[in-house]
């Protein structure tokens, strides 16, 4: 059976990256071992293996990074889902960050910026083949749509990191790899308290206090 052209193009872009870690090193091997066995790649409903799209959402001023509590999963990451009939991977992020963020947002450049690749478990026994672009948003309040979680907040840099899972983690050090971002000269520290029955999912929400030692 002959590859999917769009597998193909995204084999041979997923192929050039140089993992960031460990973590990604792994999803792109896994990568290149699936996608060319998918009948279609991008549909959700043709396998249980399937390519997703997901943003990382920088202010305009690149210091923050926009995350949202996930509902199902009680954790904080970046807007991504699956990937609509007739769109491509860049588009799909782009309208997820929207309506999960409830920022204007924006490619950093026309057709998107590739820059993180995550294998993971999904709902239902699916296995997401997750494609990270960078994107920018103007630094305001969140307003998501509605019937997404509404638990959505700027995070600085190292606040992210501290309550990233190691796939998310590994995104946001590509992201700022990719934009130039230094790590900090001086340490900083975390300390997150867990407090129940917020908002509407009644989830647990990390407070996040941070300060330089």
């Amino acid at each position: 059976m002959p590859i999917h052209r769009d597998a193909q193009h995204w084999c041979e872009l997923v192929g050039a990256r140089t993992p960031v870690d460990e973590r990604e090193r792994e999803s792109i091997e896994k990568f290149l071992s699936l996608v060319p066995i998918l009948t279609d790649p991008f549909n959700e409903h043709a396998d249980l293996v399937h390519i997703t799209a997901s943003a990382i959402v920088v202010s305009d001023a690149g210091d923050k990074v926009a995350l949202h509590m996930h509902k199902r999963l009680n954790m904080w990451l970046q807007p991504g889902g699956h990937i609509e009939a007739g769109e491509t991977a860049a588009q799909g992020a782009l309208r997820e960050a929207e309506e999960e963020i409830g920022l204007p947002v924006r490619h950093e450049s026309d057709g998107g910026v590739f820059v993180h690749v995550d294998v993971h478990a999904g709902p239902k026994g699916h296995t997401h083949l997750d494609l990270r672009y960078v994107v920018r948003a103007p630094d305001v309040a969140p307003a998501p749509a509605e019937g997404e979680s509404q638990l959505v907040q700027w995070f600085s840099w190292d606040e992210a990191e501290a309550i990233a899972d190691v796939g998310l983690l590994g995104g946001l050090r590509a992201t700022k790899a990719l934009l130039g971002i230094a790590p900090l000269s001086i340490r900083t520290y975390v300390r997150i308290e867990l407090r129940g029955g917020v908002q509407q999912s009644g989830n647990a929400v990390a407070r996040i206090r941070s300060a330089s030692v």
